[in-house]
Formats: structure tokens, sequence, C-alpha cells
């Protein structure tokens, strides 16, 4: 009897293997790296300097407006990073887009 799971198995690493090894792939991912490690490395070390700033310093204690405190201040800022990380990333997410379209493409002919 025919393993039919064998057969795909083989043909989807081999399909996998091609992807791979396509300069447009290695494009795709360069481009995705370029955005997204620096978006997270960037992101990560602003969240985490609120708890720390609260925790051992009492600078983001003083007064901004009235009762609100420049911690306050600083913790509705990570509301606006993070819709701003949003939005700059569907916009490159079109870019990735066209290169993932333009790999299955390459790929097929």
């Amino acid at each position: 009897m025919h393993d039919v799971t064998q057969v795909s198995q083989t043909t989807s690493h081999q399909s996998a293997h091609m992807i791979t090894e396509h300069e447009t792939f290695h494009r795709l991912m360069r481009e995705k790296n370029r955005f997204i490690v620096p978006a997270i490395i960037s992101s990560l070390i602003f969240y985490f300097t609120l708890p720390i700033l609260t925790s051992y310093t009492t600078i983001l204690n003083t007064p901004l407006i009235r009762d609100i405190t420049w911690a306050w201040a600083f913790a509705f800022s990570q509301f606006i990073m993070t819709w701003t990380l949003c939005v700059l990333y569907s916009r490159r997410a079109r870019r990735f887009d066209a290169l993932v379209e333009r790999l299955k493409d390459e790929v097929r002919s």
C-alpha cells in the first residue's frame, strides 16, 4: 500500500527548503528583522523604565500638572507608544506582504 503521508512530507520538505534558500526569502527576513528587533528592544526598554524609575527613584513623583505626576504621564505615554508601534508595523507589513507574494510567484515559476 502507498503511504501518502510520506510523499506529502517529502514534497513539503522540498518546498520549504526551496523557499528558505531563495534570495527573496532572505531579503524578507532581513527587512523584518531590521524593523522588529529594534522595535522590540526599544519597547522593552521603554516599558521597564517605568517600574524601575518608580521603584528605585523618586524622580517621577514630581507634579506635572496639579495632582498628576510624571509617573502618570509616563504610564499614559506607554499607550501612545504601543499604538504608534502598531500603526508603524501595520504600514511596514504591507511591504512584507508584497515580498511574500513576490516570493510565492518566484517559487511557483
